[in-house]
């Protein structure tokens, strides 16, 4: 908390004017409140604040395609992009969404809204890609690279302009989208859009993946231990970057083990639990979820489809989420210290 004192001194000396005493102020106290309304062991989401925002976010999509649709009327191939009305149809969209986001994110604060807006802004920002990459005469995994990076840049403005977090998701899965259409077109990738889908253990989709999860999930990482209590959109947008990095990292090993017969068996329940202690230390229970699904088919293989045993999974399950917080700061007290370890959300005073 700032000291009152402090900030009437700063003013007399002329170092901040009343305003900025007042915002410092108000800016301190709200993030005093939301530590306050932090409980140990519990990740902050927040998804909307209430019915109005799901009520604007129907109105907002409703409006969207009407808009879509009286362009595509007045002549722009927004569902075939690929001519010079199309880009100035795409640009005007762009510029129009950016004034509803000023008033629903910068000014109202609204969650829903904005993340409805971000999609807007990317699938407007995929048509602009397409169009230009039409004009220039680029084909299939061309104009898709070209989309990509255009879908990347204009949600990384967004993103400097609004703090939404959502566009963390959208910024690191337009990158990847990229890349693939990059390395396809050069031939190191399965060319067909589909082979995205086919994801395995092996081959250089699988090292792609790998390599993009891990780079995601220390993006988030950096998001996270710049606000280890969790008070500010930092923390939302770091739990965005998990919830992209999670699966690439999870499924690529989960694959890679299962090709190995029983030993890979064995060998991704190691991985698994390594997982969930990995989510317990960074306080992060997207690894976990991503994983679930890969314990219950570990489990019906290896013990042939107990009910019993499942049912033990599922207790499990419920535990560790019951008593996240107490096994947490167990596990964290057994570590030894670490870099980084004291940028963690709290766990010391939890007993």
């Amino acid at each position: 908390m700032i000291d009152p004192q402090d900030l009437r001194a700063a003013v007399q000396r002329g170092l901040i004017t009343e305003a900025q005493a007042a915002g410092l102020a108000a800016m301190a106290e709200a993030r005093r409140q939301a530590v306050a309304g932090v409980e140990p062991g519990e990740e902050p989401f927040v998804l909307f604040k209430g019915f109005n925002e799901i009520f604007i976010v129907i109105g907002l999509s409703i409006l969207f395609m009407g808009w879509i649709g009286i362009s595509a009327a007045l002549g722009a191939e927004v569902f075939s992009p690929g001519g010079l009305d199309t880009v100035l149809v795409a640009l005007v969209t762009l510029g129009g969404l950016a004034a509803v986001q000023r008033y629903f994110t910068l000014t109202r604060r609204m969650i829903a809204p904005s993340i409805a807006l971000a999609v807007m802004t990317a699938l407007t920002a995929w048509v602009l890609g397409l169009a230009l990459a039409g004009l220039v005469g680029m084909q299939e995994l061309a104009a898709s690279a070209l989309s990509s990076a255009v879908i990347a840049g204009v949600m990384l403005l967004h993103y400097r302009a609004f703090r939404v977090p959502f566009d963390a998701a959208i910024i690191a899965t337009a990158v990847f989208s990229m890349v693939w259409a990059l390395l396809a077109g050069g031939g190191i990738l399965p060319a067909d859009g589909l082979g995205l889908l086919h994801l395995s253990g092996t081959g250089p989709l699988s090292a792609l993946s790998l390599v993009f999860g891990l780079l995601t999930f220390a993006l988030a990482m950096r998001f996270d231990m710049s606000d280890p209590l969790r008070v500010s959109t930092r923390n939302t947008t770091g739990f965005w970057l998990h919830v992209v990095a999670a699966p690439a990292i999870v499924n690529t090993t989960a694959l890679h083990l299962l090709a190995n017969g029983q030993a890979g068996q064995l060998l991704l329940l190691v991985f698994l639990l390594a997982i969930a202690c990995v989510a317990m230390v960074i306080d992060r229970r997207s690894f976990l979820v991503s994983g679930a699904g890969y314990a219950v088919w570990l489990i019906v293989t290896l013990f042939d489809g107990s009910a019993l045993v499942i049912l033990f999974l599922g207790f499990g399950l419920v535990f560790l989420g019951a008593q996240w917080d107490r096994l947490r700061s167990a596990l964290m007290r057994a570590l030894p210290e670490f870099p980084g370890k004291d940028r963690l959300p709290p766990y010391a005073s939890i007993k």
